[in-house]
């Protein structure tokens, strides 16, 4: 019985991790990283980075329906973190600021937001976008 529990939680981890965003472009200026959906109750979403992964930068674009962000952590290929607080509602179509890395020569190994969908007339879930200067 614990083993098929065990293996029912390690299922349901794999199915709800986050795939890993490739990124090749090397071009200076903004790239999109990747997008996620956001729930209507408190939501962790972690964005996993691999290759061209050096930005001077980050900016959060919010579409279909409003977000409350509570806060923003990246992690640098170093084991070094960072600490954002957000903490404010994004109405649909808006951009975060634009949030200068501390550590722009680091290659960045993931960012993980906290946030959930404010309730809205439509019921529509929220949809990020995440983008990186370089």
């Amino acid at each position: 019985m614990l083993l098929v529990t065990f293996s029912l939680m390690l299922i349901v981890n794999i199915l709800h991790a986050q795939k890993p965003e490739v990124i090749t472009n090397k071009k200076p200026g903004w790239h999109k990283i990747g997008d996620a959906n956001v729930d209507f109750k408190s939501d962790k979403d972690k964005f996993i980075i691999l290759g061209a992964d050096r930005f001077k930068a980050l900016q959060v674009k919010v579409t279909d329906a409003p977000v409350h962000m509570e806060s923003m952590q990246i992690e640098y290929e170093g084991g070094q973190k960072e600490d954002v607080p957000l903490r404010e509602n994004y109405k649909t179509g808006m951009k975060s600021r634009v949030i200068n890395l501390k550590n722009n020569s680091a290659e960045l190994k993931n960012v993980t937001f906290v946030y959930h969908t404010v309730p809205n007339s439509k019921n529509t879930k929220a949809h990020i976008e995440l983008w990186g200067l370089k």
